[in-house]
């Protein structure tokens, strides 16, 4: 567990005495949050992003060369989408006919899919690297982040032509949309976040991050916040000024996030093993639910008021090389799964 000083202050006869003691930084396990289930896939290779489609009851899992739908009543794979490169992300419509797949390695493209029968549409050339991926509903429009660009391609959905590509000035990660014509996108290799004026496809503002490196990002429409994750930290920023409001702490080695409207809540998905669960309204870490070692993944159903992360079983790492300074240890064969938490 971490550890952090927090002072309390008490009042005596007047006189204000300032007691620093060590106490938890992140909250224990007790919350609404716990483990559900444990759905084992099985199945080759790593993964990236899940997203949620709330129109099939679907969990989209980016897993290399293809990308696997799980329903989410059974926790089984109903299909999938293969031939693919390099998936990383998964955005959807908001007509509930057509998903859009980033699709690196040799393609850079995004891939249309139909959210029925899971057949793929037709492709989409992208910019270099394309990694997260987004629907804009004011503009319909579909972003998609070129890492290795530093931009985004966007999609008109009606035509399912690239209309712009959009300079953002560093590596994108994952990005939000208010609903209201904007989208924010945390800039990773700068510590930034910009704002981005969906129907002029201009970046109108860029923010400090408030903490470095900035991976996962969730929004707070209502309350106008983002929430930004970064190694043990998450950045709350008002979405009007750029302000940063807080940093509350999370675990280590968060990628993804996530908001429940309903409940007020941001989510962390963190690859020490936890998930950690932050109040909107006192933007305090209120929870801190152990998962499991590289969970840092997520996706959240405001429907069923569920977080999904996974992870799998590891060997050990090659030797570093020249060419590959920090190999990664391969996952064990069906050894993947999907974690649930609910309430």
């Amino acid at each position: 567990m971490v550890f952090s000083f927090s002072v309390f202050r008490l009042v005596l006869a007047g006189v204000a005495l300032t007691a620093v003691f060590a106490a938890p930084a992140l909250v224990s396990a007790e919350g609404p949050y716990k483990v559900l289930n444990t759905w084992k896939l099985g199945g080759e290779g790593g993964w990236d992003y899940l997203s949620v489609d709330p129109a099939t009851h679907r969990l989209y899992i980016t897993r290399g060369a293809r990308v696997d739908a799980v329903d989410t009543a059974t926790g089984k794979v109903v299909g999938s989408i293969a031939g693919l490169h390099g998936t990383h992300g998964v955005a959807f419509d908001d007509a509930g006919k057509y998903g859009y797949i980033s699709d690196a390695g040799a393609a850079n493209q995004v891939v249309v899919f139909d959210r029925t029968t899971l057949a793929t549409v037709t492709t989409i050339p992208a910019g270099t690297g394309p990694d997260a991926i987004l629907f804009e509903p004011v503009t319909k429009t579909v972003w998609a982040f070129n890492g290795r660009s530093k931009d985004a391609t966007v999609i008109d959905t009606a035509t399912q032509k690239v209309v712009a590509t959009v300079a953002l000035g560093g590596k994108p990660e994952f990005p939000a949309a208010d609903g209201k014509g904007f989208i924010y996108d945390n800039i990773e290799d700068k510590s930034e976040i910009v704002k981005i004026d969906a129907k002029t496809k201009t970046v109108t503002a860029t923010w400090p991050a408030g903490c470095e490196g900035p991976s996962g990002l969730a929004i707070d429409r209502e309350g106008g916040k983002l929430f930004a994750v970064c190694d043990k930290t998450m950045s709350v920023i008002d979405v009007k000024t750029g302000k940063v409001l807080a940093t509350p702490a999370i675990g280590d080695g968060p990628d993804a996030a996530g908001f429940s409207a309903k409940h007020k809540l941001a989510f962390a998905s963190c690859g020490e093993g936890v998930l950690n669960v932050v109040d909107a309204a006192s933007l305090k870490t209120v929870q801190t639910l152990t998962t499991e070692k590289r969970a840092r993944t997520m996706a959240y159903d405001p429907a069923s008021d569920r977080v999904y992360t996974v992870t799998a079983d590891f060997g050990t790492a090659p030797a570093a090389t020249a060419e590959n300074p920090r190999p990664r240890p391969p996952v064990l064969p069906d050894s993947f799964r999907v974690i649930v938490i609910g309430r």
